[in-house]
C-alpha cells in the first residue's frame, strides 16, 4: 500500500452572506459541507463535477489559499491545525497550484525570470543571481520552453506557453503534491493534449503527485488513477477511473458518463437527462442533496444523508441504493 500523501477528514468551507434589510441575518453557502478523502503519494487522483459543486475551494483549502470552516488537512503527516507557522513554511513548499486561467494567475509586470525566481528567492533555494538564472533555465526546458523565453514578458506568450511558465513556478520549489485547478479548461484543443501530456511526463520524471480538478470527463479520465465525482460540496462517488467509467454506480455519475460525446455516430448511446437545475450550496436539499434530480429517488433519499458505501477496495459512493442496511 502506497504511503497517504494527503489526508482531508470532515473537511467544511461555508461563506457566510448577509440577508434583510440591514443585513442583520447570516446565512452560508456551503462550498464545501463534509469532505473526507486520501490521496496516495504518486497518484493522480481526478475530481470532477458541474460548475459551483465545491472542487476549486476543495483545491484551494488544501494549498491553504483559504481558511477552512471546518475539518482537518494532513500533508505528509502534518496536520495544518497544529503545526507551527515555520513548519507551515515548509508545507507551502511542498503543495503548489497550477491555476485555471493562465492569462490572470502571471503578475503582467514581471518576466518570466521573475516569475519563476520568486518562489526560489522566498523559499532560499538558489544562492545568488548565477544560481537563479540556471535554476530558471533549467525549469523553462523542464517545461518545453527555452532560455531565451526568460527575459520576455507574459503578454508576449500564448495561452499554452503561459500555464507552461505557471507549471515551472510551481515546480521551482520541488514540491510533493500539486493542486492542478482546470489546467487546461481555458486553452484551445489543439494545446490542452500538450499541457496534459507534459504534466503526465513531468509526474513520472519527479514522481509527483496530483489532485487533478476538472468538469471534462475525458481529460481526466486521460491523466488520472482514481476519480473522485462531487456534487453541492460532497463527494458522492470514487473508483478507480476504470471500474468508474465501466460499472459507475452513482446517478449522478451515471448521467455525467452518459453525457459524454462520442465520435462515431453509429454507436447509440441511453443518455440520461438531469431534471431541473443544480440547487443552491445557500440552500440545499435535505437528505441526499441529489434526491431533486435523481431518477431513482427513494423515500429514504429525501430525509437521511447516505453513508460510505465500500464497493471494492478503490471503489466506494455514497447512496441508499447501496447501503448494506436495505
Amino acid at each position: 500500500m502506497a504511503k497517504i500523501l494527503l489526508h482531508t477528514e470532515n473537511l467544511k468551507k461555508y461563506y457566510p452572506v448577509r440577508k434583510g434589510l440591514i443585513g442583520n441575518k447570516t446565512e452560508y453557502v456551503k462550498s464545501v459541507d463534509g469532505v473526507s478523502f486520501d490521496v496516495y503519494e504518486g497518484e493522480v487522483l481526478g475530481i470532477v463535477g458541474e460548475s459551483g459543486c465545491g472542487k476549486s475551494t476543495l483545491g484551494k483549502l488544501i494549498c491553504n489559499l483559504v481558511s477552512k470552516t471546518e475539518g482537518e488537512i494532513t500533508i505528509d503527516g502534518k496536520n495544518l491545525s497544529t503545526i507551527s507557522k515555520k513548519e507551515m513554511r515548509d508545507v507551502r513548499k511542498d503543495v503548489q497550484m497550477v491555476f485555471q486561467d493562465p492569462y490572470a494567475s502571471l503578475n503582467p509586470r514581471m518576466s518570466v525570470r521573475e516569475i519563476i525566481a520568486e518562489p526560489l528567492v522566498i523559499h532560499h533555494l538558489a544562492k545568488g543571481k548565477e544560481d537563479i538564472d540556471k535554476k530558471v533555465i533549467d525549469l523553462l526546458r523542464l517545461v518545453g520552453l527555452d532560455s531565451y523565453h526568460a527575459p520576455r514578458y507574459p503578454h508576449e506568450f500564448s495561452g499554452g506557453q503561459r500555464q507552461r511558465i505557471g507549471i515551472a513556478r510551481a515546480l521551482a520549489v520541488e514540491p510533493k503534491l500539486i493542486i492542478a485547478d482546470e489546467p487546461v479548461s481555458a486553452l484551445d484543443v489543439s494545446i490542452q493534449s500538450q499541457v496534459l501530456n507534459l504534466l503526465s511526463d513531468l509526474k513520472k520524471r519527479l514522481n509527483l503527485t496530483y489532485v487533478f480538478i476538472a468538469h471534462d470527463l475525458s481529460v481526466v479520465e486521460h491523466i488520472s488513477d482514481r476519480i473522485g465525482v462531487m456534487y453541492l460540496g460532497n463527494f458522492v462517488e470514487v473508483a478507480d477511473k476504470y471500474e468508474l467509467y465501466e460499472k459507475p454506480l452513482h446517478p449522478y455519475t451515471q448521467a455525467l458518463l452518459s453525457a459524454i460525446p462520442i465520435p462515431d455516430p453509429t454507436v447509440k448511446r441511453n443518455r440520461i437527462i438531469l431534471e431541473g437545475s443544480i440547487p443552491s450550496a445557500l440552500n440545499p436539499p435535505s437528505g441526499c442533496k441529489f434526491h431533486t434530480r435523481c431518477n431513482r429517488c427513494m423515500d429514504i433519499c429525501k430525509v437521511e444523508v447516505p453513508v460510505k458505501t465500500t464497493v471494492s477496495e478503490s471503489h466506494y459512493v455514497y447512496c441508499h441504493l447501496y447501503n448494506n442496511k436495505l
